[in-house]
């Protein structure tokens, strides 16, 4: 079963588009925001956020996992 804290992380990457500002708004570090997502794609099995040098974005499977969250 996937962790509901790394679920509302992935949600609120998704909502704001870097894992910065989603770091802002679950008052929690970047690196800790970075960690968590990895621990959910190891856990999912797949790559969920594509990560870039303007922010981030979720993949297909990262979309659909947000969705049933």
């Amino acid at each position: 079963m996937l962790d509901a804290k790394k679920l509302r992380v992935l949600r609120a990457v998704a909502e704001h588009g870097s894992f910065a500002a989603a770091a802002a708004e679950l008052r929690y570090t970047p690196s800790a925001i970075s960690q968590q997502i990895a621990a959910l794609e190891r856990e999912a099995g797949a790559v969920l956020v594509e990560r870039g040098p303007r922010g981030t974005r979720l993949t297909q499977a990262g979309a659909v996992l947000d969705r049933h969250a």
